[in-house]
């Protein structure tokens, strides 16, 4: 595994902090519940966060073992300039670039929290200058909006009008597992003084502008990224045919 890894060469190197980036997914599917606090007993429902789940319980116990300075960060979904267009919103915007649609998993209702990256990167900064050893902080957006609600605002952001969306969404079927909602609980971080500053919209756009320069030139052909996976095309979302 990666993250033992890493945390060997920490312990050898005796470096001050060790700051493990987790996921908001290893809390598991919040459907109607409260925002998930750092304490929440963790619930894991699909391959990928298990992962990072079992990768948590290793920095913990090099924490407890060896001492190691460790901090974990749990964050919502983020998005901004040079992310790899496999994550929803770059995904997106990068196939609107190219005259492509949106192309939804099931019925588009799946909803996440969005974050900016610089607004991460100061919470990782804040983290690391202000948090204590041994502990957990979320980072986390108040803003949730449905994946399909995402591609629309997108898609008007593009120039298109209203009644013109429609044209530039296409649902597909569900992947494998898609949690319906995920949501945390950042008042331990903002105890430390951090808030993010990033408006929506504001963000959305820089990440169009930064895409429309720089995707070819950064990315290279990223075509087979904006295929998605499993490709099924429902015409009309249809519950019998997810």
């Amino acid at each position: 595994m990666g993250t033992h890894v890493l945390l060997e060469a920490a312990k050898i190197s005796k470096i001050r902090r060790f700051i493990h980036v987790s996921t908001d997914e290893v809390y598991g599917e919040v459907i109607n519940g409260p925002d998930c606090p750092e304490d929440t007993i963790l619930s894991p429902s699909n391959p990928y966060s298990a992962t990072k789940a079992a990768a948590e319980c290793l920095v913990k116990a090099y924490h407890k073992s060896f001492g190691l300075p460790i901090m974990i960060t749990r964050s919502n979904n983020v998005y901004g300039p040079y992310q790899y267009p496999e994550k929803i919103t770059s995904k997106f915007v990068c196939s609107l670039l190219r005259g492509g649609k949106c192309y939804i998993h099931g019925d588009g209702h799946n909803s996440r929290k969005y974050l900016y990256a610089a607004d991460v990167a100061d919470a990782l900064d804040i983290i690391f200058h202000k948090g204590s050893v041994g502990e957990t902080y979320n980072i986390g957006s108040p803003l949730e909006i449905s994946n399909l609600e995402m591609a629309r605002r997108l898609i008007l952001l593009f120039g298109y009008k209203e009644n013109e969306v429609d044209q530039h969404v296409e649902f597909v079927r569900d992947r494998a597992f898609n949690d319906r909602r995920y949501a945390i609980d950042c008042s331990k971080l903002e105890k430390l003084g951090w808030a993010p500053r990033m408006k929506f919209e504001e963000g959305l756009l820089k990440t169009i502008e930064w895409y429309r320069q720089c995707t070819d030139t950064w990315w290279g052909d990223v075509s087979s990224a904006l295929i998605p996976h499993p490709f099924k095309v429902i015409p009309a979302y249809d519950e019998t045919a997810i």
